[in-house]
């Protein structure tokens, strides 16, 4: 290997350890959401696509609470 790669370098990992089973996720949990085309979605790095998997998540949790709000109290 060589010494700069193995003595240092950048501060964020790339792929290595990112387990593929997470990345097909979160790509088909976005392309879902925001019907983004799998070349446009795959030229994110990570630390994007982890950011936008993020607030997706956020917008379904608040539309999901609205909606078992409603159905716990129908009389608002």
């Amino acid at each position: 290997m060589r010494k700069e790669v193995r003595g240092g370098g950048r501060p964020f990992g790339g792929a290595i350890g990112y387990r593929p089973e997470q990345l097909y996720e979160e790509v088909a949990y976005l392309a879902y959401h925001f019907h983004w085309p799998h070349a446009q979605l795959m030229t994110l790095d990570h630390i994007e696509r982890r950011r936008w998997v993020s607030e997706v998540a956020k917008i379904n949790e608040r539309i999901n609470e609205g909606v078992e709000g409603a159905e716990r109290d129908p009389w608002g």
